[in-house]
């Protein structure tokens, strides 16, 4: 059994991992990292990178089909599946050198390709090797969760982590889960030329705003996905190629494959955790707001501390554990700030409170502006208009905002920079923003708060009345 003793052990090298560890050695600490399964975890090979790139090729067929619209012969695109697939593994692999084995030892880091597993408070075991660290960052991420839906273990069916592996196109997919992941896959299939059925037990899109989550599912069935809302999975039934969903209620749905979009549970079955007196709650570890575990020596950071489980969250957590762990300096993660979006067409984006979440809050001190793409050149020429911006604001300064529209996931991110902040609403009224740009929606709804108390104020009118008088 070999030893080694370092500053900083992370465990696991996905996205949260990977930005411990870079940015830990540049720092001057030394560091080992562990891997037992695939560098770059589940973003690079199983989750937004490969969901992004079957996204971009359903966005190409659906541009061939519409283009029409635009006064261009338009014609059902010719989808060979197997080449969108081949597209998708190029771009994981164009990108996987970044994640590599060897782009980290060249920073520094000391890469073990073996899981690890706590034998003491402050010893993990990966292999025929013992690490004792001064600090360690547990950061295994999270892994498709699996509904124990009767029938499902003797049907085949789906998940993120295998769907990428398919090379012939489903001829009808159904997807449990309405979430997220369930509707982008659902509308990259149905643009390629699958016919595809969502499953949603309760609400499609339930953790959005109910107003803005409508404009992305009314578009989507619109292109032909079927969403059933309210039908919760009771049985699984048939075999390869013909299975069936029994809903509660007594639905039944049919198809050819099944792709389970249930949610995600943390990856913390290997790290016996019991050994280094570390606890975990129904979500994954448990942390404090400065992430730390119950064991004061160990960190959890991305999915596997249970929060919010989003790439951008895991590299948020990394720079706040560095401050910690590294600089010994007091740093405490905070939730407010952290938008998400979701890349359907139209893309579905949030930050900070929703309506009803700000409304329960606040009260009646809320004031809620809206914008529509409607009003905006640039949606119009583009033949975008599909979308609304709301943003809640409470005293001037804005707790929330809801996007749904095009490049939404692009326009939220003015929205988290005024909510990391505090920024006021004034401060956003006076950017310029070029014209004729989407960047505008975001512009319109900060002078959209302001106009009532301009253009409907008697106050305002009179005083620009008696400056009139005097002018000369």
């Amino acid at each position: 059994m070999k030893s080694i003793k370092t500053d900083i052990l992370v465990i696991g090298a996905g996205s949260a991992g990977l930005s411990m560890a870079a940015g830990a050695v540049q720092m001057g600490a030394r560091v080992v990292l562990l891997e037992g399964h695939r560098m770059g975890g589940d973003c690079l090979n199983y989750g937004c990178v490969p969901s992004k790139a079957l996204l971009a090729a359903g966005k190409a067929a659906q541009a061939q089909a519409r283009a029409n619209a635009f006064g261009v012969g338009g014609a059902a695109p010719e989808v060979d599946y197997a080449a969108v697939m081949a597209h998708v593994q190029d771009v994981i692999a164009t990108i996987a050198p970044v994640d590599s084995v060897e782009r980290f030892e060249g920073l520094g880091v000391q890469v073990i390709r073996e899981y690890g597993a706590f034998i003491s408070p402050t010893e993990v075991q990966a292999g025929d090797t013992v690490i004792t660290a001064r600090r360690i960052v547990i950061a295994t991420g999270s892994g498709p969760l699996v509904p124990p839906i009767p029938g499902l273990d003797s049907v085949p069916y789906l998940t993120n982590e295998t769907l990428f592996d398919l090379r012939t196109r489903p001829a009808h997919l159904l997807i449990i889960g309405g979430g997220p992941i369930g509707m982008e896959m659902a509308q990259a299939h149905r643009r390629l030329g699958a016919r595809v059925t969502v499953i949603e037990g309760a609400r499609a899109l339930g953790a959005d705003d109910p107003e803005t989550a409508a404009i992305v599912l009314d578009a989507l069935r619109a292109e032909g996905v079927e969403i059933v809302e309210g039908a919760l999975a009771a049985e699984i039934r048939g075999s390869a190629g013909a299975v069936e969903v029994a809903a509660k209620d007594g639905r039944v749905f049919k198809g050819s494959h099944l792709l389970i979009a249930a949610g995600r549970k943390s990856n913390v079955d290997r790290l016996a955790l019991d050994k280094a007196g570390i606890e975990t709650t129904p979500r994954g570890i448990r942390v404090d707001d400065s992430l730390k575990t119950t064991n004061s020596r160990v960190y959890a950071i991305g999915d596997v501390a249970g929060g919010l489980q989003f790439t951008h969250v895991a590299s948020y957590h990394a720079g706040i554990v560095i401050r910690s762990a590294l600089l010994g300096l007091p740093a405490k993660a905070r939730t407010a700030h952290i938008p998400w979006a979701t890349y359907t067409a139209p893309e579905l984006a949030q930050v900070g409170l929703t309506e009803a979440q700000a409304r329960k809050k606040h009260g009646a001190r809320l004031e809620v502006v809206r914008h529509e793409y409607a009003h905006n050149d640039r949606a119009i020429a583009e033949r975008a208009t599909s979308g609304l911006i709301k943003v809640m604001v409470v005293r001037g300064r804005p707790v929330g905002a809801s996007i749904a529209g095009a490049q939404a996931g692009e326009l939220i991110g003015l929205w988290a920079l005024a909510l990391a902040n505090n920024m006021k609403m004034s401060q956003i009224a006076a950017m310029v923003a070029p014209y004729p740009t989407l960047g505008e929606v975001n512009k319109r709804a900060a002078g959209t708060y302001f106009s009532p108390r301009l253009f409907e104020s008697l106050w305002v009118k009179r005083a620009v009345r008696s400056v009139q008088r005097w002018l000369p």
